[in-house]
């Protein structure tokens, strides 16, 4: 891959913590296949002719490689979401040498050691605290200086972690350090995130972990002058509610009740069956619609179960009673079936680009222009998905 960028060879690393997972398996292949102009840019917000003059990194500039804590290779993580339908099998083959590539280029990823098991993590390292976050730098320092690379992006891919509070060794940069120096057991997202601001590397949660979101982590890539973007992708049922709340708001229609009803069966879907992994999940999903409606007394539901047989596959059901004129009571009914990670590794690629354009621009902290694509943006804001897209507009345009 030899991306031209004023007239020399510009490349730009994209460090996946989580590697071989399936959003990340995608994200990959379907990269390499771009780049090959084996795949059309379905699903990809930043090919939009809306933002052509931006120059944002080419698809061939990407270069991966990332953090894994489970076994196995990315050929067969690929293999498993072709047998889904989800990857085409002649993508395998037809850029087999750049997977290759990439699993080159995989290191051991931590985890906290009670996650371990759940998460597979046979592969994982044992380190904590400090010696954790230096190893993981040093993994970044090297993958930037063998590619050649012009900036590495770090992107947070790993299952959900238990609980989404920040704890309180991370409530300030002090307490942070401290807690790192005497080898404290906390939350891998967490040392993950501080080793990309640490290295000055863009950094995406786009699960609903911790990550950069805490005090100390957002104190610090402020002070470093690192761009974050998280967390938490909003790609399926999350999306459409952003979509139809607002239209129930404007037209002045009272929401009485919603409803949702998910079930996938993926890996993230065996972990999401315990309950303290769960929480946070089902907390985003659900609090978007009381703040969008304004009613944080409504009376909303949102199950999330695992169904093995799905797969990748994921099937969300959902049943809205509302209210009209006259006090006549009417229902919308939906049902959103799709692969997950079809859905979320083109919005992955997209946020690599933008968050490459933001530190190229100077930005740092939070790039609050980015929270369409998340349920729990950083920085906060609106919900309401079509006033998030034109924030991304405007700021496109250098108008924020």
């Amino acid at each position: 891959m030899n991306a031209q960028h004023g007239g020399e060879s510009r490349r730009i690393g994209v460090w996946v913590i989580g590697a071989r997972g399936a959003v990340a398996t995608c994200a990959a292949y379907g990269a390499a296949g771009l780049a090959a102009r084996r795949l059309e840019a379905l699903g990809l917000v930043s090919e939009d002719p809306v933002f052509a003059g931006l120059d944002l990194a080419p698809l061939d500039a990407l270069v991966f490689g990332g953090h894994e804590v489970r076994p196995g290779s990315l050929r067969e993580a690929g293999l498993e979401l072709a047998r889904a339908g989800i990857l085409p099998a002649a993508l395998l083959e037809d850029v087999a040498a750049e997977a290759a590539a990439i699993d080159a280029r995989i290191r051991p990823g931590i985890v906290q050691s009670c996650e371990a098991e759940l998460v597979g993590a046979s592969g994982a390292s044992r380190e904590r605290g400090l010696a954790a976050v230096e190893r993981l730098r040093a993994d970044l320092r090297a993958f930037r200086a063998a590619e050649r690379l012009e900036r590495v992006v770090v992107v947070h891919l790993a299952s959900a972690e238990a609980g989404a509070a920040s704890p309180p060794e991370a409530r300030d940069q002090a307490s942070f350090r401290a807690a790192l120096e005497s080898g404290a057991e906390l939350p891998a997202s967490l040392l993950y995130a501080s080793a990309a601001i640490e290295e000055r590397c863009p950094y995406l949660n786009f699960t609903p972990s911790i990550g950069a979101s805490a005090p100390a982590l957002l104190a610090r890539a402020e002070e470093l002058g690192v761009p974050l973007a998280g967390q938490d992708g909003k790609t399926g049922e999350t999306l459409l509610k952003t979509v139809l709340a607002p239209m129930f708001a404007k037209r002045r229609l009272r929401v009485l009740g919603w409803h949702g009803y998910n079930m996938l069966g993926n890996r993230d879907g065996r972990v999401l069956t315990e309950p303290e992994h769960k929480a946070a999940k089902v907390r985003n999903k659900d609090r978007v619609l009381k703040e969008i409606l304004g009613d944080p007394e409504l009376h909303s539901h949102v199950s999330i179960d695992y169904l093995p047989s799905l797969g990748d596959w994921k099937t969300a059901m959902d049943f809205v009673h509302f209210e009209g004129f006259l006090g006549a009571r009417m229902s919308l009914q939906f049902t959103w079936t799709g692969s997950d990670s079809a859905l979320a590794a083109p919005l992955v690629i997209d946020l690599v680009r933008f968050l490459d354009l933001a530190a190229r621009r100077g930005e740092r902290g939070p790039i609050t222009a980015l929270a369409s694509f998340f349920k729990a943006p950083l920085g906060g804001g609106d919900h309401d998905f079509a006033a998030q897209h034109e924030r991304l507009l405007a700021w496109a345009r250098g108008a924020v």
